[in-house]
């Protein structure tokens, strides 16, 4: 599929659904959107969780950073993938890069080689298919408040994201142990090898 009618399935940022700090919900709404538009389309989407087992992991290029490089050390991070047969973009309302970003550019900048960091900041990715996250992930947004109750970041103004199974099971996604939650735990090789598109001949 062209890219073009990659943008007609998610629109520009500012038709987006986005609350800062709130990334994963807004890649739950992201997913949603594609459902909604293209059905035949989900098949394609992926929510990828981003963290480590210090929950300390260096993203690049994010827009809430004002160092040259953009980096910023969260807890957890979510972005959304977009991978058919012919195209591999990534989808990060909280990045500097484009919206989407080509795969290969997204993780060249915006994550970058393990190699280049200290062990203790490696990341890794919990990759679940984007049907399979709609259907599964729940957040009461507890993990958003502080020891007194008061929120670190406002929550969204739309109903906390529930199951008919669960009211909140945030943690087994944002956890990197292979033996909870759902979907795959990837290092930076691995993910770099499910998504990276090789040129055609």
């Amino acid at each position: 599929m062209d890219q073009a009618k990659i943008l007609d399935i998610i629109p520009t940022p500012d038709k987006c659904t986005y609350t800062s700090c709130y990334c994963e919900e807004n890649v739950w709404k992201l997913c949603e959107l594609v459902k909604d538009r293209s059905p035949n389309k989900m098949s394609y989407c992926y929510c990828v969780f981003i963290s480590n087992e210090n929950k300390q992991i260096p993203l690049f290029y994010q827009k809430s950073s004002a160092s040259p490089d953009g980096v910023v050390v969260w807890d957890y991070h979510v972005i959304c993938i977009y991978n058919d047969d012919d195209t591999s973009l990534v989808y990060d309302l909280d990045t500097k890069l484009p919206f989407p970003c080509d795969f290969s550019e997204y993780t060249a900048k915006g994550i970058r080689p393990n190699l280049t960091l200290k062990k203790q900041y490696h990341r890794k990715f919990r990759v679940i298919p984007g049907s399979e996250f709609l259907s599964i992930f729940a957040s009461d947004r507890s993990h958003m408040l502080d020891a007194n109750k008061q929120w670190l970041s406002e929550p969204p103004s739309y109903p906390c994201i529930q199951t008919s199974d669960s009211t909140n099971n945030i943690h087994d996604f944002i956890s990197m142990d292979p033996a909870k939650g759902v979907g795959s735990v990837l290092d930076f090789e691995g993910l770099v090898h499910k998504f990276s598109k090789k040129p055609k001949s």
